[in-house]
């Protein structure tokens, strides 16, 4: 008779699959709550102290660290002294191990858990019994995930039949799942703060220290049809209980590309800048326009109507929901994507007039609830890992504090303000040197990724479809030079935003004051590369 061992914290489908067992042959056996439950549901099942002649003991931190438990899992069917040592110590052998973990992650998101409770929460057996099973994956099956129950059901009927593809498959993932579960328990104990014998955890975000050691808990989404080019390998990976692209929604469209997933992304965190309806129109991870408006349909057209030449063939990030008239204003213009919170069912019926448009919706949080979480970059045989920026000194009502204020003679007016807010918010999200032009609310004229920044300047201008005159201006770094403000004046801008730190901060500033306009520093820059 096989036997397998079932030891679960999440008993979803528990008993069908125990049963399922049952009703082919198999014995079950089971610890401490999983024997409960499946004893409640009427199952046969044998409780591991009977196998052991040990009962489970200290608050069931020991009840499956035995030989006759390891000795059965661990056991080589192929080699006769292992099988011999197996019959002379009284070992029964186990063919199947079916075991999840505590839930240490989702305690440890709970503030409320204190130290000592979540060390309770560090399942010892459990994993110890995954990676013996995945080790022994020949000669036993492991099972770390309730949805493939049905399918490992359908393949013992004939347990010599199962195919060896598909026993490391599950090895694969068992393998996968230890993993996962160590880096949550490393990583919250990089956050606990020890003082004299107390250990206590800390409200501080994920990054308040960088860990020593990075593990990159990831699972593959889809494979992509290709990377940035044709000739590139490309997949899609996510977090476990990631908001965003970890967890979106593909509703239609064309099959997502590499490039398609990183507009995606530029284009989602410029809109959720903002508190009222707004839209990035993104090339190239760059916006080509940026707009708020009274609606998602009037933030998408008057950021689409910013540079309608570059936004033919963009990728479009709204902050609201896809309704009828924003649907409409959409499918009016060839885009290749689109990503917003959610989309309406009418919504979806348009936008299915453009089949190859890909239609994404995702968990958005605002910009202000993702500031702080570490973002994670390739280099030649590394990785960089840092916070990911946030332009939080961009409050509601500027000027805020002593940090963001005006240096020159002039203050900037309240309308002024506010475009220098906008412009501001806009600026973090362009790849640098970047200098734009706006109005209060949308973006007139942006020059991203150049070499210098007069010369980000001169393309601003080059690619501006109105006039500037009246335009606000913002720099993601400090102007080196003056004459980057002598060209900003010579646009028509009257007000600009910058960081400021320059050892010509003074040249600049009276470059300003010779031509009126008014200028604030942050103190703060947003360089993105």
């Amino acid at each position: 008779m096989p036997r397998a061992l079932l030891s679960v914290s999440d008993k979803t489908d528990l008993v069908a699959f125990a049963s399922g067992l049952v009703r082919y042959g198999w014995e079950v056996v089971s610890t401490g709550g999983t024997a409960r439950a499946l004893a409640d549901a009427g199952v046969a099942v044998t409780n591991v102290a009977q196998v052991t002649g040990f009962p489970e003991m200290m608050d069931g931190r020991v009840k499956t660290l035995h030989p006759k438990i390891h000795g059965g899992i661990l056991a080589r069917r192929h080699r006769p002294d292992d099988l011999a040592a197996a019959e002379r110590e009284d070992i029964d052998l186990i063919d199947l191990v079916a075991v999840n973990l505590y839930p240490f992650a989702r305690a440890a998101a709970n503030a409320a858990t204190t130290f000592d409770a979540l060390v309770e929460e560090i399942d010892i057996g459990g994993p110890s019994l995954v990676r013996a099973a995945a080790k022994n994956f020949r000669d036993v099956l492991v099972v770390v995930d309730p949805s493939d129950y049905a399918g490992v059901l359908e393949r013992v009927v004939d347990l010599a039949a199962v195919p060896l593809a598909y026993r490391v498959a599950l090895a694969r993932k068992a393998f996968a799942h230890t993993a996962e579960y160590d880096r949550a328990i490393a990583l919250e104990l990089a956050r606990v703060r020890v003082d004299g014998d107390l250990v206590a955890r800390t409200a501080e975000p994920e990054c308040a220290e960088l860990p020593e050691h990075l593990t990159l808990p990831f699972q593959r989404v889809r494979n992509l049809r290709y990377g940035e080019n044709p000739h590139q390998r490309a997949a899609w990976y996510a977090r476990p209980h990631a908001r965003g692209l970890g967890a979106a929604m593909v509703h239609q469209g064309k099959e997502l590309s590499y490039t398609n997933l990183l507009d995606l992304d530029a284009a989602a965190r410029i809109a959720l800048e903002f508190d009222q309806p707004a839209s990035a129109v993104i090339k190239h991870t760059n916006p080509c326009g940026v707009a708020v408006g009274i609606s998602a349909a009037d933030a998408y057209l008057r950021a689409r109507d910013a540079d309608p030449l570059s936004a033919f063939g963009g990728v479009v990030g709204l902050n609201r929901a896809i309704d009828e008239a924003a649907a409409s204003a959409i499918v009016s213009t060839f885009i290749e994507a689109v990503i917003a919170p959610a989309v309406e069912p009418a919504a979806l019926q348009i936008l299915a007039r453009k089949p190859n448009l890909r239609v994404v919706t995702g968990e958005l949080a605002p910009a202000e609830g993702l500031a702080g979480e570490l973002e994670a970059r390739s280099i030649l045989g590394a990785l960089l890992v840092q916070e990911r920026d946030g332009v939080g000194e961009a409050e509601p009502t500027w000027p805020p504090s002593t940090a963001v204020h005006a240096v020159t003679t002039r203050a900037p007016t309240e309308e002024e303000w506010r475009g220098l807010r906008f412009a501001w918010r806009v600026c973090a999200h362009v790849k640098s040197n970047a200098v734009i032009f706006t109005g209060i609310d949308r973006t007139l004229a942006i020059g991203a990724g150049q070499m210098s920044r007069v010369d980000a300047v001169k393309v601003a201008v080059m690619k501006a479809t109105t006039p500037l005159a009246g335009s606000i201006v913002a720099s993601d770094a400090f102007f080196p030079f003056r004459d980057g403000v002598d060209a900003i004046a010579q646009a028509g801008a009257t007000a600009i935003v910058q960081p400021g730190g320059s050892v010509r901060d003074a040249e600049v500033i009276a470059a300003a004051d010779e031509h009126g306009l008014a200028m604030v520093f942050t103190a703060r820059r947003h360089f993105r590369h």
